[in-house]
């Protein structure tokens, strides 16, 4: 088998508009869907997270991947990731490009679990799972009520555990009271503060319980400060959305500045790089918990990944939905829990016609 061709599919399917209003989150309803084409007629679906930039995304896809891949051996995954990071390492370190790999190495796996027949789970070492935890993980909201609407909401579907990205006491506490503590709260506040800021406001939050304060400090990468707000304060510090590649997550935690981490495999580098991640952070005793707000195959793929690696705690499921399903298969909650797909592959299509319905055109 040879892949005969490479592409990125950018799409704009917006968020469907009802509750309160969202004052975050603008990259959603931009997705970009990966396909890798093979000659015995086999195709495989990823997602590369998008930033916003679906067009950015996709040239990297066509223009900056596809040539080293064209003609290759789809099966030889560990092969292909290493090609692309060095054929590329001087715009993929992290971001966009990095993102753009990511896509492809999940639709690798993809493919390859559809030719031999076993869903992507058996192919990453078999389950320790049938299902998996999943906590709502909502927007940012501009008022307390309309956050506490939202999150009553996501009890009543079954989640015992909501995360929050609100950055004002308020918020917490009036959430905190509604869903009372009999449901996992976290709170994510995207790389606001000073390690000083985000000691103090850590130490506020702290009062209502928290199983972790994610991403206080600015910039993302300063791990120093990370690790003093970590060692100064009682709730557990998350980080990791904003890390690539092992190397990246491998100074997080020998800096101790993170007590969960949390790699996304759509934009880390794929499922092999996250692996490697969980394995570093196995030897440190770190428990892992994906992040994975999307509404494509790269939420199919972190379901199998998380069930298939143990230390990996959560699967982050979004807290809203699109307009309409671009994939056919997206996994779903029950009471709380995922059931991990035993069809071939991620157990996911694009649906071809929505594709059409909403492609993604350039606001420029």
């Amino acid at each position: 088998m040879k892949i005969i061709d490479v592409q990125g599919v950018p799409l704009g399917v917006p968020l469907k508009k009802s509750g309160p209003r969202t004052s975050s989150a603008p990259w959603k309803g931009k997705q970009v869907v990966v396909k890798v084409l093979s000659d015995e007629g086999i195709i495989g679906i990823g997602e590369a997270f998008s930033s916003g930039l679906p067009l950015a995304v996709c040239n990297v896809i066509e223009e900056g991947l596809k040539p080293y891949l064209v003609g290759e051996d789809p099966t030889q995954i560990e092969r292909l990731l290493e090609k692309m990071f060095r054929r590329t390492f001087s715009y993929t370190r992290r971001g966009l490009a990095l993102f753009a790999i990511s896509g492809v190495e999940i639709a690798l796996w993809d493919l390859v679990g559809k030719m031999n027949g076993l869903s992507l789970s058996a192919l990453l070492g078999g389950p320790c799972e049938t299902k998996v935890r999943a906590y709502a993980s909502l927007l940012r909201y501009e008022k307390p009520e309309e956050v506490v609407e939202v999150a009553r909401a996501q009890v009543e579907k079954g989640f015992t555990a909501i995360k929050l990205h609100q950055a004002d006491i308020e918020s917490v506490r009036a959430v905190r009271k509604a869903v009372g503590e009999g449901v996992d709260l976290m709170v994510d506040v995207n790389c606001p503060w000073t390690p000083l800021e985000a000691i103090r406001k850590a130490r506020e939050f702290s009062e209502y319980n928290l199983l972790w304060f994610e991403e206080p400090v600015w910039p993302p990468e300063d791990h120093r400060g990370l690790a003093q707000v970590a060692a100064a304060v009682d709730v557990p510090i998350a980080a990791g959305e904003n890390e690539s590649t092992r190397y990246g997550f491998r100074e997080l935690i020998a800096w101790r500045a993170a007590d969960i981490v949390q790699p996304s495999l759509c934009k880390v580098g794929g499922l092999l790089e996250g692996k490697k991640i969980c394995h570093i952070a196995s030897s440190w005793n770190i428990p892992v918990a994906p992040h994975a707000n999307l509404f494509g195959a790269g939420m199919a793929a972190t379901v199998h990944f998380v069930a298939s690696t143990p230390g990996c705690t959560f699967v982050e499921f979004p807290g809203t939905e699109v307009e309409t399903e671009f994939i056919t298969g997206y996994p779903r909650p029950h009471n709380g829990f995922i059931e991990v797909s035993q069809k071939p592959g991620l157990g996911v299509e694009l649906n071809e016609e929505v594709a059409k319905r909403y492609p993604y055109r350039s606001q420029g």
